[in-house]
């Protein structure tokens, strides 16, 4: 589809550049500083989970299940966290580890046990010549990060409106035993905030590898994070993986780090019975146990799956009103023009904007020069490398409404201006 400026004459688009570069200019000397750039929540929604704060005063009983909390052991999580684990990721309470406050610190711990170690039977991975990893594209920066700082080769696979190309992941897995592993955000996916169909989740579970010790981790990290009228629903991976025989398969993560405190919440490892004894075997040789004083003030503020979900409403208020303003924002600004496209999500952090070819960089660039930061472009691709230099991601969360009001607006200005310059360069 062409933009309003490919479909001018000459002396029509000088025009429109010279006004667009004109309100530029006034953008500059206003002397904004916003940010954009990660999906943090605001600190509006942070101070919802003060009260869970007074929950454990110097009187309080700190045990849980018999299990003195204010002392050593119990490595897998006191009985109530891994209750409440199991209900987030969808496995038995004693298929669950609970840790410290970072859900990526787990995957990393994992995937560098296996690195050195290797899958139980299989050849360590760095003893291999070739090492993959499947990345859906747009994604998260930092899973692609955890995989690149080995060496490892991450390989994109192009997301689609049901979760990621499946056709291409069948391919791949079946027919090259070097892949070793797929990262995979299955609900309101970061950035694209979409939800995996239950076909593309069956497929995951059930698909041929021609690698015996294929993984994925399933980062459940937006689990609760509905702020549309009709939260999604996530079909369970394990019963189709379980039913297949593929329960080894899955390596499933989620934490409290947006739902509570970012810094200060507890993160959930589940997975089968044979990986959950190998983990835990593993991490227990440099921890005798996370802080179960944390868990246990997490599970008394928040005991069931219910409870959580009652307070990620609280959050819902704040969050709902924000990806509004981007929804108006950049309609009013940009629908029409053929200038972009941009996703409509129902959950989550995030919102997947595309513009023109050629355009993500530059337009991130002409935003900071005007006083936004936004994640940068390329980041949603592993190497920082988008092929056709598009894709940038929206995070909405941390800004007040009015302060994002103003950086949408930027956005907007910068993708048309360099829109226009870039239909005048293909008539150069």
């Amino acid at each position: 589809m062409q933009t309003i400026y490919q479909k001018m004459g000459p002396a029509e688009l000088d025009a429109a550049i010279s006004d667009l570069e004109a309100q530029v200019a006034e953008v500059k000397a206003r002397g904004l500083a916003l940010d954009m750039a990660r999906g943090k929540p605001s600190p509006a929604q942070v101070d919802i989970s003060r009260p869970m704060l007074d929950i454990l005063g110097s009187d309080a009983d700190l045990t849980d299940g018999g299990v003195d909390c204010s002392n050593y052991g119990c490595f897998e999580g006191i009985p109530s966290a891994r209750r409440l684990a199991g209900e987030f990721l969808g496995v038995p309470a004693e298929q669950t580890i609970v840790l410290g406050a970072s859900s990526l610190n787990i995957m990393q711990s994992v995937i560098v046990h296996y690195w050195e170690k290797g899958v139980p039977g299989c050849t360590p991975w760095h003893k291999l010549e070739d090492v993959k990893w499947l990345c859906p594209a747009p994604g998260y920066d930092r899973h692609f990060g955890l995989t690149q700082d080995l060496g490892i080769e991450n390989v994109p696979v192009r997301m689609t409106e049901t979760g990621p190309d499946m056709d291409e992941v069948e391919r791949l897995v079946a027919s090259d035993p070097s892949i070793k592993g797929m990262f995979c955000v299955p609900k309101y996916s970061n950035p694209t905030g979409v939800t995996y169909s239950d076909e593309t989740v069956r497929r995951l579970a059930t698909m041929e590898c021609a690698a015996p010790d294929f993984r994925i981790v399933w980062d459940n990290a937006y689990a609760v994070h509905d702020f549309g009228d009709e939260p999604e629903v996530l079909a369970n991976v394990f019963d189709y993986a379980r039913e297949a025989g593929n329960e080894d398969r899955i390596l499933a993560v989620a934490s409290t780090s947006k739902i509570t405190f970012p810094g200060a919440g507890i993160a959930f490892f589940g997975s089968s019975p044979a990986n959950v004894t190998e983990v835990a075997n593993t991490l227990k040789v440099g921890l005798i146990s996370a802080n179960k004083l944390n868990q246990l003030q997490h599970v008394r503020f928040m005991p069931t799956l219910d409870d959580v979900r009652a307070h990620m409403r609280k959050h819902a208020e704040f969050l709902r009103p924000r990806f509004a303003c981007v929804e108006r924002r950049l309609e009013e600004g940009l629908g029409g023009t053929g200038c972009a496209t941009w996703t409509h999500p129902n959950g989550g952090y995030f919102v997947s904007f595309d513009g023109p070819e050629g355009s993500a960089k530059r337009v991130g660039a002409l935003c900071a020069e005007m006083g936004v930061k936004l994640t940068p472009a390329g980041a949603t691709w592993p190497g920082g490398k988008d092929p056709r230099d598009t894709n940038i991601r929206i995070a909405p969360s941390y800004p007040s409404v009015e302060e994002l009001e103003a950086a949408l607006d930027v956005l907007v200005l910068a993708v048309k201006l360099v829109s226009a310059q870039l239909a005048r360069d293909e008539r150069a």
